[in-house]
């Protein structure tokens, strides 16, 4: 017997060039890439039987079908380039039994983009945080003309971290990654997103939100100027007490920035009515269901005077329940207030875009409430508002209580058609007031409470409301 040679491994990998994986005419040769998950072609030598192949460091999945001496088809890697080790960046590395080579190849993100700044109006010392894609690979930054040496990235590139420099910050921010350059002006424009109560009373507290609501010169609420208040420390609202008002109006805004005013009117109950339950006004009850009427005014006599509500002193309807058994619930009999038909956006605006336009009413709830739904809809009852705060997170809850009055906001998309595994309101929105009203844009209005969960709630459900109304908000 003889003895066996050895095998020859063969020679060891050569590449020449990288290619797109589309046949000829976009069979182009690459010299750079976005990684984007792309299938490209790896050319050379002596490419057969790879172990592994390396993109910026990354490991590629790959198959060993598609592969032959002199070509390789393989797809790019997902990259996390936040967390890619920095010396194998623009390189494809190839491992066979017989070797290693490794090829330049500038494969990064693409460039910079910087959308917006989480707080202008931070003090010295404060984390702020450049909001964005591809915030990675960063080589140089600068904020309002100052050199950053210390920042980080997030693991998506989304967002860039840094603590606020002493200096009071101007002008733009500047970031330069390996892929290019963002510039991004320091601007500080207010907004307005929401008022805490539209409809107080003279000596309410109110808050209006937004962004940049700092440096202000003027405060108008309702056509009364306000002169006295204070803004909250990173301009997300504005708070003061509000005076007597002659009439209702919007709210308008302007700082050193610029301005800003709402194109709804605040201390207004009357456009847009649903239900505001004043004689006087639009009543328009049912006079059935599990709701009941009440006053807040002590000397009203009858609608009854309810002390657990303060601060309306106008008519508004109470709903009450017990603790909600499993599936319990629903449009009529002790769950329920119903109002008749009416006129929900005017035939004028039927064709605007939904977003425009906002269901709001003014609510109160006195005591923790958790557990069991406030559905809102319409005659067709096709499609669904809910309204359920003590929903925290998707899979926690939390007691939910008002210190008094408020008013809620809920956007036309908020209107969901039936989800077959999350239930009513839960599918895709209407994508125009035909969905939910007709062709009139007249209809009924139906607010009741159900419970969606497989298990009692831990809670019943006392509260308040008033002030049912459809307002544009853009």
């Amino acid at each position: 017997m003889l003895p066996a040679c050895k095998k020859n491994a063969g020679s060891p990998p050569v590449i020449t060039g990288v290619r797109n994986y589309v046949a000829a005419p976009n069979d182009t040769v690459f010299t750079s890439l976005v990684a984007n998950g792309q299938w490209v072609v790896i050319t050379g030598v002596h490419l057969q039987n790879p172990i592994q192949i390396e993109f910026d460091g990354v490991p590629a999945a790959f198959n060993s079908a598609l592969f032959a001496s002199t070509s390789a088809v393989v797809q790019i890697p997902a990259i996390l380039f936040s967390s890619i080790d920095t010396n194998q960046l623009y390189t494809v590395r190839y491992i066979t039994p017989a070797g290693t080579t490794t090829f330049p190849f500038k494969l990064g993100p693409a460039a910079p983009t910087i959308t917006a700044i989480s707080n202008v109006f931070a003090n010295p010392g404060d984390s702020v945080f450049i909001l964005g894609t591809n915030l990675v690979l960063v080589q140089q930054f600068s904020y309002g003309g100052t050199v950053i040496s210390s920042f980080r990235s997030n693991s998506d590139g989304t967002s860039l971290g840094f603590v606020m420099p002493a200096q009071t910050p101007t002008d733009q921010v500047t970031i330069t990654t390996r892929s290019g350059t963002a510039n991004f002006k320091i601007v500080a424009t207010p907004t307005i997103s929401g008022v805490s109560n539209e409809n107080a009373n003279p000596g309410d507290s109110v808050y209006i939100y937004g962004t940049y609501l700092k440096n202000i010169q003027s405060l108008s609420f309702a056509g009364t100027t306000i002169t006295s208040f204070a803004s909250s420390s990173d301009g997300s609202s504005v708070g003061f007490v509000l005076p007597s008002l002659t009439q209702s109006g919007p709210v308008s805004i302007t700082t050193k920035f610029g301005a800003t005013a709402t194109v709804y009117n605040v201390n207004d109950i009357a456009t847009g009515a649903i239900s505001n339950w004043e004689w006087s006004g639009v009543f328009n009850w049912k006079w059935w269901g599990g709701a009941s009427l009440y006053c807040g005014n002590p000397s009203s006599g009858w609608p009854p005077y309810n002390p657990d509500f303060k601060g309306n002193s106008s008519q508004y309807m109470v709903l009450k329940t017990n603790i909600l058994a499993s599936g319990e619930g629903n449009t009529y009999s002790n769950y329920a207030i119903l109002m008749n038909s009416t006129q929900w956006v005017p035939a004028a605006h039927l064709g605007d875009s939904i977003s425009k336009w906002a269901f709001k009413f003014e609510a109160s709830i006195p005591n923790g409430w958790n557990g069991g739904t406030i559905d809102i809809q319409s005659t067709l009852g096709t499609y669904v508002a809910r309204w359920e705060p003590w929903q925290v997170s998707s899979t926690a809850t939390a007691p939910y209580a008002t210190k008094g009055w408020i008013t809620v906001t809920m956007p036309f998309t908020s209107f969901r058609a039936k989800d077959a595994t999350l239930g009513d309101g839960k599918g895709a929105s209407i994508s125009s007031f035909a969905d939910l009203l007709g062709a009139t844009g007249k209809s009924e209005c139906t607010m009741y409470i159900h419970n969606y969960s497989t298990s009692s709630t831990p809670t019943g459900f006392y509260g308040a409301f008033d002030n049912l109304r459809v307002v544009q908000i853009k």
